[in-house]
């Protein structure tokens, strides 16, 4: 099972256990128990991997204080045997919840000094809350053994390491956070914002040998995990990276730290701490020396998502050097207090992220002046909006701003990205293609792109009172519709309107001159009659299909040599980034295709390939032969149980051998069940057929849309076949038709039963050569057939857009007024024939000359 079936299967069995508790509470004890687990397997394998045997771990107990140190001083801390997460498995019967109290109190014990900062006090929210789990120890015992039995299969080795761990917890975090409503907020911001945030500061950070990032409000850590794996790629030694964490909430905080260490971050490269970082600013961390000097921190990245508009208190702070520079943020938002925190914290080459309320951008008072003060002593770097709806719990517009502490421009970058999401459930989400086109932005700064971005000079800005609301500087609506008045009345396409897809005719040359006729009026018509087939025909159509499929003609070998002569040890973090690069390559010369679009195809495909690679880089090239039980949950009396049902490919899908190498036996399968919908829609056809004399036979149920089987066997039996009519023969063949059905079923699930074998046995026996076919059919084909879809995509949407523009004065006003004028004289006209008596025809003459407009 990957990771992603593994961290689905594990989430949705915990949102049934957790019953009445709160999700925002339940996730501190399934988060806490993966956290121990791990802790307890990496103590094993520590051992292990110090040639302790499975009998020698077994005599490992806290009164042995030489191995007690020996362990603490390899890994931080130490847990006896009987304390481990493996030994709690093998109790079985005999566990219980005293010996989770028992493990928890021994570990907080004996915890090494020196990694005291990043253990003590780690699973206090667990230990506290255990009694929450149930109203008795033997109900809190059951709720435990199933949490650990639940998270017993997250695997902890191979080329993956704790990878599928890490990725487990953040998957939970964030499903846990989208059950939580507005607590969401408290500890989680979703992935992909925290992923365009990484990848702003791993931009600007590229090409340092060490760093320091920051999250002074870090929630989960999630944000500024993804920063260090973002920022890692540009560093040969993730080691020289320094993590630094500040969180208010106990429990939060407790996450952040579980994350963190869970991630393989070195302890000794985090730094964390549980405090309020409005109130008491972190100028250094040795907080043992008492007479430590006042040493500010200085970061190279700051990255924060602090709650919105939260109250503090701004007494007293006036010579705090966070603010002292820029004003104080108003007693009721506290927003600007904390992007003036971030900013303190950054070096002269630093960089920030935060992510704000839109209202930051435009409301006066304190914030007013601040904000001012920002973009005179020109820390404002770029402002990005959001889209709506794009946090759980909140559905308020949002911001990105990236402030700078030293800067060679004075513009703003103004970037409006409140259209591109995709809507998922009730929350919008941005695609990796919107990520990737704000930072392509970002990097470039063009100096305007039309409805989505511009750069804004500080002149400009003071103009305009130093508001920054995007909509001053960028108008991203959709233009409004307008009409030609001589079009409506007349007739023809304005040569304004057909200028609107000018891109279209400069990529295209001649089909402009192709598709209309001008006769040096500033209107248009048509020159062709099947719109479709001539511009599809059209010479420079053709030529513009023709230049793409020439530049992507290599693509495919290009992933082969990518993907599968290098699957065992292509990056696999680094390869999406390549194999786009060499789209938009290709894509370098050719008009009118989004490359956006095609990344965004890239990307919908790699989320399957990258699972895959990680699959054959743990445990190698053998796993693409191998299936796994398809475990499935169904009903059992009250309860939901888990049983096999059957069989799915570990790598290698059983579709795609089915369609490939078993092609004969499922088009056979296949050729059976079309045969059954084709009887089903028979019988459909039958009954339609009947008269309604017909329709109220029993042969036909309550609602009059199906057959009775045993009724159409009894009314067989009844007929005279020597003196048949239409409604009986049609019986007859209907009884027919439900033996072949009978027959057809009963096959189809024999073979598909046979055929479900065939294949798990055809994927155990595949060849090298054909998993190779295999793979390359699942991971190249669709893309490519993805990718080749652009051009035809782009000219349907000419001609889509021209089929609205032509069809929009085809019907002139004139034409209209004389359709009117014939359907009132043919009215008044009927008129004359009526009959009736004085009143009526005094009201149709009335009528009439209305109609004849007297």
């Amino acid at each position: 099972m990957n990771k992603q079936k593994l961290a689905t299967k594990i989430w949705e069995t915990a949102n049934k256990m957790r019953s009445k508790i709160e999700a925002n509470e339940y996730k501190d004890y399934i988060l806490g128990f993966i956290f121990y687990k791990y802790l307890s397997d990496k103590e094993v394998k520590f051992l292990k991997d110090n040639d302790f045997s499975d009998s020698n771990i077994k005599n490992v107990t806290e009164a042995d204080a030489e191995t007690v140190k020996f362990v603490q001083q390899g890994i931080g801390y130490f847990i006896a045997y009987n304390d481990l997460f493996s030994t709690w498995l093998e109790m079985e019967k005999d566990f219980n919840v005293g010996n989770v109290r028992d493990a928890l109190s021994a570990f907080s014990r004996l915890i090494n000094n020196s990694h005291k900062k990043v253990f003590d006090g780690i699973f206090e929210t667990l230990q506290t809350g255990l009694s929450k789990l149930g109203d008795s120890a033997a109900s809190q015992t059951k709720a435990i053994g199933d949490l650990i039995q639940l998270i017993k299969d997250i695997p902890m080795d191979g080329k993956q390491d704790y990878d599928v761990l890490g990725f487990i917890y953040e998957y939970l975090i964030s499903m846990f956070a989208a059950n939580a409503g507005k607590k969401a907020g408290e500890f989680y911001t979703p992935h992909e914002v925290s992923l365009l945030m990484s990848k702003i500061v791993a931009e600007h950070v590229s090409g340092k040998t060490e760093l320091k990032i920051y999250d002074p409000t870090s929630g989960s850590g999630s944000l500024l995990i993804n920063i260090g794996q973002a920022v890692a790629k540009y560093i040969d030694n993730p080691d020289k990276i320094e993590y630094y964490a500040q969180e208010l909430k106990k429990n939060t905080y407790n996450l952040t730290r579980m994350n963190l260490v869970m991630r393989g971050i070195s302890p000794y490269n985090i730094k964390t701490r549980n405090g309020d970082t409005l109130e008491e600013d972190w100028p250094y961390f040795d907080e043992s020396d008492p007479v430590a000097s006042y040493d500010p921190l200085y970061v190279d990245a700051v990255v924060s998502n602090p709650p919105y508009s939260q109250h503090w208190d701004p007494a007293n702070k006036d010579a705090d050097s966070r603010y002292k520079r820029f004003g104080l943020a108003p007693k009721s938002k506290a927003d600007y207090a904390f992007l003036l925190h971030d900013l303190y914290h950054l070096k002269p080459s630093g960089i920030m992220t935060i992510v704000l309320p839109h209202g930051v951008l435009f409301r006066g008072g304190e914030e007013g002046l601040i904000r001012k003060n920002l973009i005179e002593q020109n820390h404002i770097d770029t402002i990005i909006g959001l889209p709506s709806n794009i946090f759980f719990g909140t559905g308020i517009p949002t911001i990105i701003l990236v402030l700078k502490q030293k800067r060679d421009n004075t513009d703003v970058l103004i970037i409006d990205a409140s259209k591109g999401f995709a809507k998922e459930g009730k929350n919008n989400k941005l695609r990796e293609s919107d990520i990737k086109r704000i930072v392509d932005t970002i990097v470039c700064r063009p100096d305007v792109v039309p409805k989505y971005a511009k750069k804004v000079s500080r002149e400009t800005i003071r103009e305009n009172e130093y508001n920054l609301n995007i909509p001053r500087y960028v108008d991203s609506a959709n233009d409004a519709e307008t009409w030609d008045i001589y079009a409506s009345m007349f007739g023809g396409i304005p040569k304004s309107e057909a200028l609107l897809l000018d891109r279209y005719w400069e990529a295209l040359p001649g089909l402009y001159e192709a598709i209309f006729t001008d006769d040096g009026t500033p209107y248009l018509s048509v020159a062709i009659n099947d719109v479709k087939n001539d511009v599809e025909n059209n010479v420079a159509v053709k030529q513009f299909k023709g230049t793409f499929d020439f530049a992507f003609m290599s693509f495919p070998d290009f992933l082969y040599e990518e993907l599968i002569n290098k699957m065992e040890t292509v990056e696999i973090s680094k390869e999406e980034t390549e194999v786009a690069n060499n789209i938009f390559e290709r894509l370098k010369d050719i008009p009118l295709i989004d490359k956006y679009v095609a990344f965004q195809m890239l990307s919908d495909e790699w989320t399957k390939i990258s699972i895959d690679l990680e699959i054959i880089q743990t445990e190698g090239f053998e796993a693409a032969k191998k299936v796994e039980p398809n475990m499935v949950t169904k009903k059992k009396g009250d309860k939901e149980v888990e049983i096999q049902d059957g069989w799915i490919g570990h790598v290698i899908p059983f579709e795609i051998v089915q369609a490939t190498l078993l092609k004969e036996d499922s088009d056979a399968l296949q050729a059976k069940e079309a045969r059954i919908i084709e009887i089903s829609e028979k019988y459909a056809e039958i009954i339609d057929s009947f008269s309604e004399e017909d329709k109220e036979s029993d042969v036909l149920n309550e609602a009059k849309d199906a057959f009775v089987t045993k009724e159409i066997a009894a009314k067989v039996k009844e007929i005279d076949k020597a003196t048949l009519d239409e409604f009986e023969c049609s019986i007859i063949l209907v009884s027919r038709l439900m033996g072949e059905e009978k027959i057809l079923k009963a096959e189809i699930k024999r073979d598909a039963e046979i055929l479900h074998i065939k294949t798990k046995d055809t994927i155990e026996g595949l060849s090298n050569a054909q998993v190779i076919e295999l793979l390359e059919l699942k991971w190249i084909r669709p893309l490519v057939s993805n990718l080749n879809t652009l051009p035809t995509a782009i000219i349907e949407e000419l001609i889509s857009y021209f089929q609205v523009l032509s069809g929009k004065y085809a019907v002139t006003y004139s034409a209209i007024e004389e359709q009117i004028s014939e359907t009132q004289d043919a009215l008044s006209a009927l008129i004359d024939e009526l009959t009736g008596n004085k009143f009526d025809m005094k009201g149709l003459s009335e009528f009439q000359k209305l109609l004849k407009g007297e």
